[in-house]
């Protein structure tokens, strides 16, 4: 008898959907010392007057107890935002107001930051897992969101996690985008895809007081047997476009050659010219000796284009005399 064994298998670690998570800013240090030191005063007062009851008349003692311990308070409530933070504070419970940037105060007791937001432009890159496009390759693909709260009242109160929120609404447009285009328009226009998915995230960010920017798309991978595959293909693309244009380049080279026969056939002088600069450029090369068509020897022996008939002429009469 067989017994099978199944192990048990580790707990599945939630991971965040954000690659590069944003680190969120820690309390004032400033106004936590100045707290902790008024708190140490007051404290150390009402010692010093528990110790020593004389010091001190009572009503004097209380008083200067009572605008320490006040004074700390006041510390406690006193709060600061950065130029590019703004806090989400409650009363009760309650959405009261947004404050920041700068120092604001905060009523001991009722109200309470609930948390702080940054409004600048963030860049979060995320990553579609393997995902096949419509011809059925199969890919993956890392890309950047660009992205900003606009409206922080929005963004805290109606969304639990609004930066988990913009990262897996911009993951599941990409799988979209990449499901309904081939793998050859996704390589030659991932400019109108990045369009497609941040006008798909906007549209729904903009009911949290979010604005994505744009989407850039910065990797995308395939398995290795279609990378092969897809470098002969585009070498054979290449190879096709060369060839072409060679021909090309031969058929307008025959136009040009049958626009000038045209034009030598019609002007005997200028086909004359032609020979004799053909001469002239086999001379300047230091040819001693030059291979021309018979047609060609004929004509200048029948022109004496180089004088020589005459030149013989001459030498004929000179061995009469």
């Amino acid at each position: 008898m067989t017994t099978i064994v199944n192990k048990a298998e580790p707990p599945e670690v939630k991971r965040s959907p954000v690659k590069n998570p944003r680190r969120k800013s820690g309390p004032d240090f400033t106004l936590s010392l100045l707290r902790f030191f008024m708190l140490a005063a007051a404290a150390g007062m009402t010692a010093v007057l528990g110790l020593f009851p004389r010091l001190l008349s009572g009503w004097a003692g209380t008083v200067v107890c009572g605008v320490l311990y006040t004074l700390a308070l006041m510390l406690a409530c006193i709060r600061k935002a950065d130029e590019w933070e703004r806090a989400i504070v409650l009363r009760f419970g309650r959405f009261h107001k947004v404050r920041g940037p700068g120092l604001f105060f905060l009523l001991p007791l009722a109200d309470r930051v609930a948390q702080r937001v940054d409004i600048r432009i963030r860049v979060t890159d995320f990553s579609a897992q393997e995902t096949l496009t419509r011809d059925s390759v199969t890919v993956t693909v890392d890309a950047l969101c660009f992205w900003l709260v606009w409206d922080p009242q929005k963004a805290v109160l109606e969304v639990e996690d609004y930066e988990d929120a913009v990262v897996l609404s911009s993951k599941t447009a990409l799988r979209d985008a990449v499901s309904s285009h081939d793998l050859s328009t996704f390589l030659e226009r991932g400019d109108l895809i990045e369009k497609q998915i941040q006008a798909e995230v906007d549209k729904k960010t903009t009911e949290w007081g979010i604005t994505v920017q744009y989407v850039e798309i910065t990797d995308i991978q395939i398995p290795e047997p279609l990378q092969d595959s897809l470098s002969r293909l585009a070498q054979a693309e290449r190879e096709k476009k060369g060839r072409i244009l060679l021909a090309e380049a031969e058929i307008e080279i025959a136009r040009k050659l049958e626009e000038a026969v045209q034009i030598y056939a019609h002007n005997e002088p200028a086909m004359k010219l032609k020979i004799l600069s053909i001469l002239n450029e086999g001379l300047k090369a230091g040819n001693s000796m030059m291979l021309i068509p018979n047609s060609m020897a004929e004509e200048l022996k029948t022109k004496d284009i180089f004088g020589l008939e005459a030149l013989s002429e001459v030498r004929k009469r000179g061995n009469k005399e």
